[in-house]
């Protein structure tokens, strides 16, 4: 897709389709398109009635008009971030089922952020062509060319900018997507770690390494390692690190949870639903999408990406409940739950993590089914040691609509890891299990700024719907270009 910032009369434009959010009254601030374009809006808004609610969408053929189509999108009352981008969402949606190859967008008001609008708009369009091809035959998006219209000129640098930088995170949430609703036969820690190769491959800025578990067992992974025990697909340790900034530049460092297939281990899952949990990678599809998404924005930030990607099984050779296990940090784990496993992965990535002396580090992983239940699909469960990154991160949350909600990690309920056999558990009981799995982490993150994302309840969709959603890249994103860690 092309996009581009115009302040043209619109019915100069040669252009399929025509989008407007609007109230039923067409008052938004409209100043500077053709007027008579304007009347002809506003009698085709009350000869249909449109009610203009917040996210009501109204397709009108318009045979007599520059224009084939129009679709009018009602945005009303106090327009919060995440209002608008529900209904620039939904007017994305629909104009991804026409047939217009190009799309004029019109939505504008001085008093809010241009940049931010746009790389809203750019952003839900990539985000709404994503179709899941694997297997599949599909139909190819005809949409091509999109201009958001401005009335200044003056605003024409700053939305190109945002276009940019929307439609890069838009490419990125798709890569995460793409390698999230793959089926757990096809995306093994293997496959991942090809994908790293070749994203390195085809961007100088991007280098990748990555560690097998002969070079895992010499740095000490053993925690990481227990969970691998029971298959047959070998784990793989995936480095990748993008270089935007000057090389002294430290780091931020973005771990995610790749277990491309969790079956509970020795301690298994029920069988229903189970088959999602080929979706327990998606903290790992999410650093795969920021990379992507870096590599498109070229952003001038450095960041490292560590997918630490597993296959769990139950097997004769598994880990068992009751195992104690070492950590790369030296810190032993008794290993209550082999369910519990995202942890223990996590924890010597961050361990490993050191080494970059990195200015910040955040975890992402689909690692409690207690966040599903403390905060649903909304928000994804935030954790800090910083709490200055944690509000930094609430904020990035709150402006791109990838929200968040910080839990406290108190010292009550790390007492709940205490083990009679080793420095701690890998559980901490039935109550506050989100938490507490924080807790754990903290434990290997003493000597760094600290954040884990739990995105148990965000990072797919079940049922009718069920696919990857790939969040968190926006918040993410989000982050890295706009805050200093």
């Amino acid at each position: 897709m092309d996009f581009k910032a115009t302040s043209a009369n619109p019915l100069k434009l040669k252009i399929d389709c025509l989008i407007v959010l609007t109230d039923a009254r067409l008052s938004h601030n409209h100043s500077g398109a053709d007027e008579a374009l304007l009347e002809q809006l506003r009698g085709l808004v009350k000869a249909i009635k449109f009610d203009g609610k917040n996210g009501s969408v109204q397709s009108i053929y318009t045979p007599t008009m520059p224009f084939k189509q129009i679709i009018l999108v009602g945005i009303d009352g106090a327009i919060t971030n995440q209002k608008k981008l529900g209904c620039v969402t939904a007017a994305a949606n629909q104009a991804i089922k026409t047939s217009a190859k190009k799309l004029l967008w019109i939505e504008t008001s001085e008093s809010e952020d241009l940049a931010w609008q746009s790389c809203a708009m750019a952003r839900s369009l990539v985000q709404a062509s994503y179709k899941y091809a694997k297997g599949k035959k599909i139909d190819p998006i005809a949409l091509n060319t999109i201009f958001y219209w401005t009335p200044q000129k003056s605003q024409l640098e700053i939305i190109n900018s945002g276009l940019y930088f929307g439609a890069s995170v838009g490419k990125g949430v798709n890569r995460s997507r793409a390698l999230g609703n793959l089926p757990a036969n096809i995306c093994t820690p293997t496959y991942l770690a090809q994908t790293a190769r070749e994203m390195a491959t085809a961007c100088s800025k991007l280098s990748s390494k990555i560690i097998n578990e002969v070079e895992m067992k010499k740095l000490g992974m053993g925690a990481l390692l227990s969970v691998t025990a029971g298959t047959k697909e070998p784990a793989k340790f995936i480095v990748m690190e993008y270089c935007g900034a000057d090389s002294t530049e430290p780091p931020v460092v973005l771990i995610g949870k790749a277990v491309t297939f969790d079956s509970g281990g020795i301690s298994i899952k029920p069988s229903g639903g189970m088959d999602e949990m080929k979706f327990d990678m998606c903290g790992g599809a999410a650093v795969f999408g920021v990379m992507d998404a870096l590599i498109s924005s070229e952003l001038a930030v450095n960041v490292v990406g560590l997918v630490p990607a597993v296959e769990n099984m139950p097997s004769g050779s598994a880990t068992k409940p009751g195992d104690v296990v070492t950590s790369m940090s030296g810190q032993t784990i008794e290993v209550l739950n082999t369910d519990a496993e995202g942890r223990l992965i996590l924890c010597d990535a961050i361990t490993f993590a050191e080494r970059f002396k990195p200015k910040a580090v955040i975890d992402v992983a689909t690692l409690t089914g207690a966040c599903v239940l403390a905060l649903g699909k909304h928000a994804s469960g935030l954790m800090t040691n910083d709490q200055t990154l944690g509000q930094t991160i609430e904020d990035c949350g709150t402006r791109c609509g990838d929200r968040v909600w910080m839990l406290p990690l108190w010292e009550e309920y790390d007492r709940q890891l205490k083990s009679n056999f080793a420095d701690m558990a890998n559980i901490g009981g039935r109550e506050a299990g989100a938490i507490t799995a924080g807790c754990f982490l903290a434990r290997f993150a003493k000597k760094l700024r600290w954040a884990h994302i739990d995105i148990a309840g965000t990072a797919w969709m079940s049922g009718k719907q069920k696919a990857a959603t790939g969040r968190p890249v926006p918040l993410l994103m989000d982050f890295l270009s706009n805050c200093k860690a």
